[in-house]
């Protein structure tokens, strides 16, 4: 058997490779991109539009082949709201359709498929465990459910998938919504927090995501919906100010009623002046925390990053590419205690 990886050129496919072939597997990256990264030496990249039906054809799929779809539109670039249907569904639910339709061409049937944790949209009850209720709060959010209810459709045709809802991924070479907020406290300008940081926020290390995938493999592709996200993930106000301590930095946080500067974010997208998307503002002063027991039980999955220190680690990475370095991978080697 191989591994075939669309999208595994990306944030986590990347190190998902990198970690199948130090294991001696054979790799198959399906992407439309192709970065220079050592693993290619040992594993096999093919240039695939998953857009395109006939160019995810021609990837070399067999019967018993291991399947990743890691393939996706994110929240980064900023799009204004008409056009975020056509920005999100090509890729993240057409693309699957067409992903899911050759492995069943070719009889394989084993898929593991990322989506994401916005598909709960608002918190109803806290922690998140797999059985939350779904209501995403846009477009992004519902591509991927549509890719869930795909998913039940094709496992009742014999199909096993395993499904991956992420909270932000972060680590080496992404940055994202994060960005804005490193500018402020470089700037030494006042950080304004949506209600009152007592809220906690929890990020996903990639590391962390990449070995779930893996695990989900080894352990014959349960067909279950698995969180991945950090332990403990600590109140917002913690998490800003000890990376603005960490910085040097003269920013203050800032508390915000919450209600009145999502009303203020919901005037400026309808207007077509996004600051932030709606899925990441409309929840930003909820308590967004989701149970990671059930990988646990399942693949014997645990979280190794702490959102402490991922965060840092992303800003260490922002300032060294600001000021021309190399940044130190050794950041984001920190797991948790």
């Amino acid at each position: 058997m191989k591994h075939v990886l669309f999208g595994g050129d990306g944030f986590v496919g990347r190190h998902l490779a990198q970690k199948l072939v130090a294991d001696g597997e054979e790799v198959v990256v399906a992407d439309i991109a192709r970065s220079e990264l050592p693993h290619y030496a040992r594993a096999a990249h093919m240039s695939v539009d998953v857009t395109d039906p006939a160019a995810v054809r021609r990837v070399p799929i067999a019967a018993g082949d291991m399947v990743y779809n890691l393939s996706a539109k994110m929240l980064s670039p900023l799009q204004v709201r008409a056009k975020r249907h056509e920005f999100f569904f090509p890729v993240n639910y057409h693309g699957t359709v067409n992903i899911i339709e050759a492995m069943d061409r070719a009889g394989a049937k084993d898929l593991v498929h990322f989506t994401t944790d916005m598909i709960y949209g608002h918190t109803v009850k806290t922690p998140m465990t797999e059985d939350h209720p779904v209501a995403p709060l846009g477009e992004y959010g519902r591509s991927k459910l549509k890719t869930e209810e795909l998913a039940g459709d094709w496992r009742r045709r014999g199909m096993n998938i395993s499904l991956f809802r992420p909270r932000l991924i972060i680590g080496p070479g992404r940055l994202g919504i994060l960005e804005k907020l490193f500018k402020l406290i470089d700037a030494n300008l006042p950080v304004p927090m949506i209600g009152s940081g007592r809220n906690p926020y929890q990020f996903i290390s990639v590391f962390d995501c990449a070995e779930a995938a893996r695990l989900a493999w080894k352990a014959g592709v349960p067909n279950e919906a698995y969180n991945l996200g950090s332990l403990n993930p600590p109140p917002v106000r913690k998490l800003l100010g000890d990376l603005v301590k960490h910085a040097g930095s003269k920013s203050i946080l800032v508390p915000t009623p919450g209600w009145a500067v999502k009303k203020t974010l919901d005037l400026l997208d309808a207007m077509n002046r996004p600051l932030m998307d709606p899925e990441q503002y409309l929840i930003a002063d909820e308590e967004c925390v989701l149970d990671v027991s059930k990988g646990k039980r399942q693949l014997g999955w645990v979280p190794q990053y702490r959102d402490e220190d991922m965060l840092i680690a992303a800003y260490s990475e922002y300032r060294a590419k600001k000021e021309g370095r190399a940044a130190s991978s050794a950041a984001f080697a920190q797991p948790a205690e």
